[in-house]
């Protein structure tokens, strides 16, 4: 893991509208970390994720991002700086009324790829990535939760990302699915990925233990869960 910080937040201030979600908090993450944002719903996981994502304002203090500075930024460079990142939403996201292999080849031709040959191969590196080869043809309404994820995933890694957001990405699935899931993050992590995952699974957490960040009362703490519960 790089000592490098790929993502960090100073004295900030983080907005949902007009309420104030976060208050003077201060982050740092490292380049190859994984990290769980944990806390209950509403506290603002979701907030922190979409700030990192651009698609919230840093109104105040400073932050960065993969060197793009937040509080600065153009919007002509959020879609550079999104390149950066890959996103899995808990809903999918989906486009419905086209193929899984038509989702991901939308994407790519949104991001500017222009040669077929190469959009071709991507796509089916991604789909091989997350075990859904099989399923390239399939509209999303024949799959199952656990398949549109992977598929959500696939999507996330198609261009390369330094950084995952994932936004409780097991959320409506089975436990099984759940690690099955789990275990393409950590390894996309292995692989020298940021990986960040809003979450309030915690036997998944401790299934998978790393670093944890429980955000409350409008603040942040570093939080310890010991495994005494992994035994199953």
């Amino acid at each position: 893991m790089s000592e490098k910080n790929i993502i960090e937040l100073k004295n900030a201030d983080i907005f949902q509208r007009d309420h104030l979600v976060l208050s003077d908090i201060s982050l740092e993450i490292k380049e190859g970390e994984f990290v769980y944002l944990i806390g209950k719903v509403g506290t603002g996981k979701s907030s922190l994720i979409k700030t990192l994502n651009a698609e919230l304002p840093l109104e105040k203090g400073e932050g960065q991002v993969a060197d793009f500075k937040l509080a600065d930024l153009k919007t002509r460079d959020i879609p550079v700086l999104r390149r950066k990142l890959g996103v899995v939403f808990q809903d999918f996201r989906l486009l419905n009324d086209r193929s899984v292999r038509d989702n991901l080849i939308f994407v790519l031709k949104a991001t500017d790829w222009n040669d077929e040959i190469a959009i071709n191969n991507r796509v089916n590196e991604v789909l091989q990535m997350v075990s859904m080869t099989s399923k390239a043809q399939s509209m999303p309404h024949q799959l199952s939760g656990g398949e549109q994820q992977r598929v959500t995933i696939a999507r996330a890694l198609l261009n390369n990302p330094e950084i995952i957001l994932a936004d409780e990405p097991t959320g409506n699935l089975d436990p099984q699915t759940s690690v099955e899931l789990m275990q393409i993050f950590k390894d996309l992590n292995q692989q020298g990925k940021t990986v960040i995952i809003a979450t309030h699974d915690y036997p998944l957490i401790r299934k998978f233990p790393a670093r944890i960040i429980t955000v409350d009362d409008q603040k942040i703490y570093e939080t310890v869960i010991t495994r005494k519960e992994n035994q199953g």
